[in-house]
């Protein structure tokens, strides 16, 4: 008996924390949001309504500065479910299977599911529906709903956007859509009803613990949202971003022709967009997130009048950052922090060890979601995962995080440190083709490239970059 209970000890050592018994587990709730960006009011934002997304950062912890792994869909939910850094050969592209470029990997859904959870998948979670399926107890559910609200309307669009620009592989309608509809006649209205539904099926077995991923579309292109979120914004008073210019002093690759946007109609195939249709993305783009904080609202409605909360570790995070015109740029697919900076908050049950409403200022990747789930949970690691637990900087934000965040993208890997971000450009030969490094106290917007300037900072970083990257 003294010998179980020392092996108990350990165990507990080891994972970090006391040992939590089977029918005692916390529940993980998992949001995922395409697409979206630290632009929310409590990022301190306040031009952005998003009081769901603001309620739940009242009640966890606020990470200001996390960063994804890979600027596009794909790469960054396979890195973040398996917590293996990207390669220039792994995690590459927005199509990326993590059960193919990570077989070696135990996804996160699928190590608790083996520790007892019931673990399912609504909505976008890993780009794949069948990506790693046998990890969810049921087959993933993903809504049949289409985008637009008009179909008469998108079909003229799409056509005549075929019928003026022939040489777009994929012509699509216009990029954004009022209209006047309910919040369920869209694909996360959908799900978030169908969230809600788990939860409330979940809450008649409290004894058994779930792992319920929930996927929301929005606000990822097109820009289709019910009209009364495009209501909750003057367009008036939306400007475009003060760098809205492509700048001269960066590799030719830190800079791309915004590709993914490129298809819809009104887009021209190459040249820069016009003020008013540039305005009309971002105003489309702020009534999506609107729409999806309504959607996460509902969930946590539901979590609440289960009395689930009270059991419950809600993590939400979007899968990378979002270029609005910044760099006269649009869609992800870069080096720069608009790229890399993306929300993430926690909120765990145990009042006891974290404070409502901490904000954490130590930088974060997201490979380090995983082993902090592992810990808040009480799961063992498991030995392939490369990131680091953030629960300590949960508990005392002021404790120091992590030295760095490491990011990639196409031919680029980039390092961002407490202050400085460094990006370079390689080719798959070896080929250097250039860098980049902003300072983010003068220059938090990163439009200074110093890499000429002060060539030993940029060695620092570079030396650091490769030194940690994936292998």
């Amino acid at each position: 008996m003294k010998m179980q209970l020392f092996l108990v000890l350990v165990t507990a050592v080891m994972l970090g924390g006391p040992p939590v018994d089977a029918n005692e587990r916390p529940n993980v709730l998992f949001i995922a949001v395409d697409d979206l960006r630290p632009e929310l009011a409590c990022y301190g934002r306040s031009h952005i309504h998003s009081p769901n997304i603001d309620r739940l950062a009242s009640e966890g912890v606020l990470f200001e500065r996390a960063y994804c792994m890979v600027a596009t869909c794909g790469a960054s939910r396979a890195a973040l479910m398996t917590s293996v850094r990207p390669t220039a050969q792994r995690f590459v592209s927005y199509t990326t299977w993590a059960e193919k470029d990570a077989s070696d990997a135990l996804p996160l859904h699928t190590h608790f599911k083996n520790n007892g959870y019931t673990t399912i998948s609504l909505g976008k979670v890993l780009h794949h529906k069948t990506d790693h399926v046998s990890g969810w107890s049921e087959a993933p559910w993903r809504s049949n709903l289409g985008g637009y609200r008009d179909v008469e309307a998108a079909a003229a669009a799409q056509a005549e956007n075929q019928r003026k620009w022939p040489q777009k592989n994929r012509p699509r309608p216009l990029p954004f859509e009022s209209f006047d509809a309910d919040d369920d006649e869209y694909s996360d209205g959908e799900a978030a009803q169908k969230t809600s539904q788990y939860l409330r099926r979940f809450a008649e077995s409290p004894d058994q613990p779930f792992f319920l991923a929930v996927g929301f579309l929005k606000p990822h292109l097109p820009f289709v949202a019910p009209k009364k979120y495009w209501d909750l914004y003057d367009r008036e008073k939306i400007e475009l971003p003060e760098n809205y210019r492509i700048p001269t002093d960066v590799p030719s690759d830190a800079v791309h022709n915004s590709g993914e946007l490129r298809s819809y109609a009104g887009i021209h195939p190459s040249q820069p967009l016009d003020r008013e249709t540039a305005i009309s993305l971002i105003h489309g783009y702020y009534a999506c997130v609107s729409f999806t904080d309504a959607q996460v609202g509902r969930v946590l409605e539901t979590l609440d009048e289960t009395g689930l909360s009270k059991n419950t570790i809600v993590v939400l995070w979007g899968d990378h950052g979002w270029q609005l015109g910044e760099h006269g740029m649009w869609n992800k697919h870069s080096c720069f922090e608009t790229s890399m900076h993306a929300p993430l908050i926690v909120k765990s049950p145990d009042a006891s060890r974290f404070d409502a409403g901490e904000r954490v200022t130590a930088l974060t990747e997201f490979i380090d979601i995983y082993p902090s789930l592992c810990e808040l949970a009480g799961l063992s690691t498991p030995s392939h995962v490369e990131g680091s637990s953030f629960v300590n900087v949960m508990e005392d934000p002021s404790r120091p995080g992590k030295p760095f965040a490491i990011s990639r993208f196409g031919k680029g890997d980039t390092i961002r440190t407490d202050t400085m971000r460094y990006a370079e450009y390689t080719l798959r030969d070896g080929t250097f083709k250039g860098a980049m490094l902003f300072d983010h106290r003068s220059d938090p917007d990163e439009d200074i490239n110093l890499v000429s300037k002060e060539p030993e900072a940029a060695s620092r970083h570079a030396t650091q970059l490769r030194a940690n990257m994936g292998r």
